[in-house]
């Protein structure tokens, strides 16, 4: 499972031991641990998701390697939910504020159309539904996403189930590489 999802604390620098820190966790601590970084992720860090599925094997919660894959997939998905519903009330406040958003689609890098064209095409074609299933694609920072589609949304919990049933199928979808690329080996 490590070889397929790489190395840990490959961020560098200051993120360097947070991703440190998920890769290492043990006990319901790591749970939290996995869950807090799941949250940072989900609104601020470009940071890979996949990497808290590392600790599934050594995590030392009482359960076999497969309730602790359920349990990391669990505490990932509220943690990446909650970090969403954040960055989902920052995308409606920053929507309040329409100088920033014409700043942001004027600027050279034009973020929104970038992810509009990606994500967001998805998400307005099926909803949240869409949006769930674009969260699902592994190793594919999520964070610019989630803030794109939180401009053009209003529904909180709807929203945040998304994310969550997103952030979980991710989870699974990459479980079932690395088993598939295992069983190639």
């Amino acid at each position: 499972m490590v070889a397929f999802l790489g190395e840990c604390g490959t961020a560098g620098g200051a993120l360097g031991p947070l991703e440190e820190a998920v890769c290492t966790a043990t006990g319901p601590t790591g749970l939290g641990i996995i869950a807090v970084y799941s949250f940072l992720i989900a609104f601020i860090l470009p940071l890979p998701s996949e990497v808290v599925l590392v600790p599934a094997e050594t995590l030392r919660l009482g359960l076999s390697t497969t309730g602790n894959l359920a349990a990391i997939i669990l505490a990932s998905a509220f943690g990446k939910a909650l970090g969403s519903l954040f960055a989902f009330h920052i995308g409606q406040e920053a929507k309040e504020y329409g100088p920033l958003v014409q700043r942001i689609k004027d600027s050279r890098f034009d973020l929104i159309e970038w992810s509009e064209r990606n994500t967001i095409k998805i998400a307005k074609e099926y909803g949240y539904v869409g949006l769930a299933l674009a969260l699902c694609v592994p190793f594919f920072p999520d964070t610019l996403s989630i803030y794109a589609f939180t401009v053009l949304e209003e529904d909180y919990l709807r929203f945040g189930a998304a994310t969550f049933v997103g952030s979980a199928g991710r989870l699974l979808v990459t479980l079932g590489l690395a088993g598939g690329t295992l069983a190639l080996l």
